[in-house]
């Protein structure tokens, strides 16, 4: 009854903050069901699916808050979705040669570091609310330059919007060959890593084609956002080709690659979704919080799912509690999407979001740092080996 309740609450705040909420289902598992480690990252995996998807199909219901647009960055999705993948296969080959000591200083820096991130932005953002909202009491001609700034980021859109039926929505929000591009991406990732003996020549080579795979379908995102922003500014367009406010220049592209991969290697090594990294990434290049929190569940849907098919295929979980905590997680993913939204518009406020996504990833790094340390203590008192394990050998 204990870890369900958590595993709801950790499922429907970790869904809307965008990232998953791994970093506390780990914990849970081990401490409260008593599972093992490994069989306690693969339900991980499984109640973070389960979550996404639930919160996925929420969010295909929702309206961009104030464009005509999807509220799913696709272009965002298909940039950090290889390099996702990637960071996760070689995430999960980190686990298995690193010491558990260096996993749990890791992980407290990185979550520490993301969260204390996260809490300042969602800081930001409350104080640029207040101040439009004062604003927008005031009579109209008389607002200030930097508040007309804000007004196109805010979250209740000025102008009224054309009426759509849920299915328009729907529709409206699907984009069906980005998300034909996105499966094609998830089966070859697929094809590239099961069924393989461990440290074989064809291990090596199929997992090593993975590199110039994912970086092949990057570079060709990165061309894409690149020539569409200078085509745009050529023609006078000021608007952004995607959610990020930011210039797609190489120095960019080169700091979205290197997270990507630290998100999905973060990702592989705790047993979580890579949204401990990608959510806070998003809100940092300028992308606003609700669609931040739809796009990073969307890219955590394929990668955790990924996941599954892999733990499933090595049987590393037991399907009965596999299905009982992937139901929960799904009714929580819906119902937390659909509270924490309906909050937002009654005090129209969409930094709530970034305040439960910091708010998720400190817990993640209390519980995780906690049990990493007892963990290690014990380790040192049985006089366990505490260094570098061999890949082949610790399989």
């Amino acid at each position: 009854m204990v870890a369900t309740v958590i595993g709801f609450l950790g499922s429907g705040l970790g869904t809307v903050g965008g990232v998953g909420g791994g970093g506390i289902f780990v914990p849970m598992l081990t401490l409260i069901v008593g599972f093992d480690t490994k069989s306690a990252a693969a339900l991980s995996k499984c109640m973070i699916m389960g979550a996404s998807a639930a919160s996925v199909w929420y969010n295909l219901n929702v309206r961009h808050p104030c464009r005509e647009v999807p509220i799913i960055d696709y272009d965002l999705a298909l940039l950090f979705q290889p390099m996702l993948m990637l960071g996760i296969t070689f995430g999960v080959s980190l686990s298995v040669v690193f010491p558990y000591w260096l996993i749990t200083i890791l992980i407290i820096v990185l979550f520490l570091g993301t969260s204390s991130r996260s809490f300042l932005k969602a800081t930001e953002l409350w104080k640029a609310e207040t101040l439009l909202k004062k604003e927008m009491r005031k009579p109209q001609g008389t607002t200030n330059s930097r508040v007309e700034l804000l007004i196109e980021t805010v979250y209740e859109p000025l102008i009224e919007k054309e009426e759509k039926t849920a299915l328009q929505v729907i529709v409206f929000n699907l984009k069906w060959k980005r998300i034909l591009a996105l499966l094609v991406l998830w089966l070859s990732n697929m094809a590239l890593q099961n069924g393989l003996v461990v440290c074989s020549t064809w291990f090596w080579v199929l997992n090593l084609l993975q590199v110039p795979f994912a970086f092949g379908v990057f570079s060709y995102e990165c061309r894409k956002l690149y020539r569409e922003s200078r085509d745009r500014k050529n023609a006078g367009n000021s608007e952004s080709v995607c959610e990020a406010a930011i210039e797609w220049s190489a120095p960019n592209l080169a700091f979205c690659a290197l997270c990507g991969m630290l998100g999905g290697t973060v990702g592989g090594l705790l047993g979580s979704g890579g949204g401990f990294i990608l959510g806070p990434l998003l809100l940092e290049i300028g992308v606003i919080p609700e669609v931040a929190s739809a796009t990073a569940t969307f890219v955590m849907m394929f990668s955790s799912s990924l996941s599954v098919v892999e733990f499933y295929l090595l049987k590393r979980f037991p399907i009965p509690y596999a299905l009982y905590l992937m139901s929960v997680s799904i009714l929580a993913g819906f119902w937390g999407q659909f509270f924490v939204r309906k909050v937002i518009a009654v005090l129209k406020r969409a930094s709530i979001i970034v305040f439960i996504l910091s708010a998720v990833i400190f817990a993640s790094a209390l519980t995780m740092g906690v049990i990493g340390i007892e963990k290690s203590i014990e380790m040192i008192q049985d006089h366990k080996f505490m260094g570098f394990l061999e890949f082949c050998t610790s399989q």
